[in-house]
């Protein structure tokens, strides 16, 4: 698989079920949430204006995509937590199976990061971004075309620790008036 698949698969709504451990403050929280993810033309000004400010010619880019998200959690069931972001993958020439994530948003802190991404041979997506004072480790793979499976780890910011854990199971919305 190449990260045009991959995106590709990803497109779509999405159910999101997550369960995180916070380490650091002994707690388990579950999540609940909508994704929604949507391809961008490559000449869209959000994609034009990320690889500007990250310095990438946008013709190297490669199915770039916008991410929104809605959910709840239960350990603050009054607070929705909402978002959205534009991400645009930029493969290595040399090695189509991984490259660079140009997010405007991060995971671990929102600020805009630069992710490394590698496909393996079964198909998963390992992104690894690191940020000022922490790390995200995350593994995506699909059980099948309309259920993703999506384990992060958010590590301390020299590596060694990990403060967060997390599982998601994530199902896609079929429309079925078809």
């Amino acid at each position: 698989m190449n990260i045009d698949e991959f995106v590709e698969r990803s497109l779509g709504k999405w159910r999101s079920q997550r369960s995180a451990h916070h380490l650091a403050f002994r707690h388990f929280e579950e999540v609940t949430s909508e994704i929604e993810i949507k391809s961008l033309a490559h000449n869209d000004e959000r994609v034009i204006e990320l690889c500007k400010t990250n310095q990438v010619d946008a013709h190297l880019v490669t199915s770039p995509f916008y991410m929104s998200w809605s959910g709840q959690s239960d350990w603050d069931e009054d607070e929705v937590l909402s978002g959205s972001t534009v991400l645009v993958p930029v493969p290595d020439l040399e090695n189509p199976t991984q490259g660079k994530l140009l997010r405007e948003q991060g995971y671990a802190e929102t600020v805009p990061a630069i992710g490394y991404y590698q496909l393996v041979e079964d198909g998963s997506f390992i992104l690894t971004t690191k940020y000022e004072r922490a790390a995200a480790e995350e593994k995506i793979w699909f059980a099948t075309p309309n259920l993703r499976l999506r384990v992060s780890l958010i590590k301390t910011g020299d590596g060694k620790g990990v403060t967060t854990a997390s599982f998601s199971s994530e199902i896609r919305s079929l429309n079925l008036d078809n």
